[in-house]
C-alpha cells in the first residue's frame, strides 16, 4: 500500500472506532434505562407487576432509552454529522431503533413461544442479553451510515448548530 493509503485507512478505522467507543458509552446509559425500566415495569410488587406483559414493558423501556440514546448520538456521538432537520433525524433514528426493538422482542417471543421460559431471568437473558447484542448492531451500523450516514453532508449542522463544512465530510469519504 502507498503511504497515503495506509494514512487514509488509519484516519478511516480511527473515526470508526472514535464513533464505536462513543456509540458504545451512550449505548450503555440507554441500556441501563431500558433495563431498569423493564425491570421497573415487570417486578412484582406485591400487587403484581405494574405491567404483565413483558412485551408491552420491553416496548415502554425501548421507547424512553431511545429517546434518551438519540439526544446522547445527537450531540455526542455524532455531532460532527447530526442534521439541522432534528425532527426527520428523530424520526428516523426511532424508526431504527424500533426495528432494533423488534429484533429484541423477536428474541423475547422465541424464549416465550418457542422455549417456554417465561420466567424474570428468561426474559432479561432473551431481550437484555441476546436480543442487545444483535439489536445493538443492527442499530450502530444503521445510524452510522443511514442516519448520519454521508449522504446526508449537505443537511449536516455543525456542534454549534451552523451548518458545517466539508471537512468532517471530506474525512468520513475515506471510508467506502
Amino acid at each position: 500500500m502507498p503511504q497515503i493509503t495506509k494514512r487514509a485507512w488509519r484516519a478511516a478505522t480511527d473515526l470508526v472506532v472514535g464513533y464505536a467507543l462513543k456509540f458504545g458509552v451512550v449505548g450503555v446509559f440507554g441500556y441501563l434505562i431500558d433495563v431498569g425500566v423493564f425491570n421497573a415495569l415487570r417486578i412484582d410488587t406485591g400487587d403484581g407487576p405494574v405491567l404483565t406483559s413483558s412485551f408491552w414493558a420491553k416496548a415502554v423501556s425501548v421507547s424512553v432509552a431511545t429517546l434518551a440514546t438519540w439526544i446522547g448520538n445527537r450531540y455526542w456521538t455524532f455531532r460532527d454529522r447530526r442534521r439541522k432537520d432534528f425532527a426527520l433525524e428523530l424520526l428516523e433514528f426511532s424508526a431504527i431503533s424500533g426495528v432494533g426493538m423488534s429484533i429484541a422482542l423477536a428474541c423475547l417471543y422465541i424464549s416465550h413461544h418457542v422455549f417456554g421460559a417465561r420466567s424474570l431471568l428468561a426474559d432479561n437473558i432473551a431481550a437484555n442479553g441476546v436480543g442487545l447484542v444483535l439489536g445493538t448492531t443492527f442499530r450502530f451500523l444503521m445510524y452510522r451510515y443511514w442516519v448520519y450516514g454521508d449522504h446526508r453532508a449537505r443537511g449536516n449542522a455543525s456542534p454549534t448548530g451552523e451548518p458545517s463544512g466539508g471537512s468532517a465530510t471530506v474525512a468520513m469519504s475515506v471510508e467506502h
